[in-house]
């Protein structure tokens, strides 16, 4: 694992990656206060304890720090930022359904995005796996940070 470094001055837009999803009846918006409870059992059931936990903490920040897509009422993935720390991107996951749709790149770009508009000049993705480097380096031209692991993630509780 190691923490990725993503220049926001130059994200790619937002839009093209939004309408075909909006076309599909996708929808990624912030997620609501009086959603919370739903949002962080679907994350902690999806993908256990430590992301719904960071999760939390998004609802937490004022703006709310989650975005989430949705299809039909149900949830298709979330994103969080500055829940580990200020100006980590994640935790981010996508229903199973859902993957391979543009719907992980539409909930990081929104997240991006928004770092961006609140005056961040650079995003860290924290923790990344080996097997999804390649995704954020074509998504959003993500660069590795050297000697960056465990990072934030230093003993850590079992």
């Amino acid at each position: 694992m190691l923490d990725l470094l993503v220049k926001l001055y130059t994200l790619p837009d937002l839009e093209p990656c939004i309408a075909p999803l909006r076309e599909q009846g996708v929808l990624v918006r912030t997620a609501m206060a009086y959603e919370k409870a739903k949002v962080i059992g679907w994350v902690g059931a999806a993908f256990g304890p430590a992301w719904a936990g960071e999760c939390d903490v998004a609802f937490a920040n004022r703006p709310v720090s989650c975005f989430i897509a949705t299809q039909g009422g149900a949830i298709a993935g979330f994103a969080c930022y500055d829940s580990t720390c200020r100006d980590y991107f994640g935790p981010v996951g996508v229903a199973a359904p859902a993957r391979r749709r543009g719907v992980g790149t539409a909930l990081l770009l929104t997240c991006l995005h928004t770092m961006r508009t609140l005056g961040y000049g650079y995003a860290i993705v924290g923790g990344v796996g080996e097997s999804d480097v390649p995704f954020y380096q074509a998504s959003v031209g993500a660069i590795p940070i050297a000697g960056s692991w465990p990072a934030m993630y230093r003993d850590r509780l079992t």
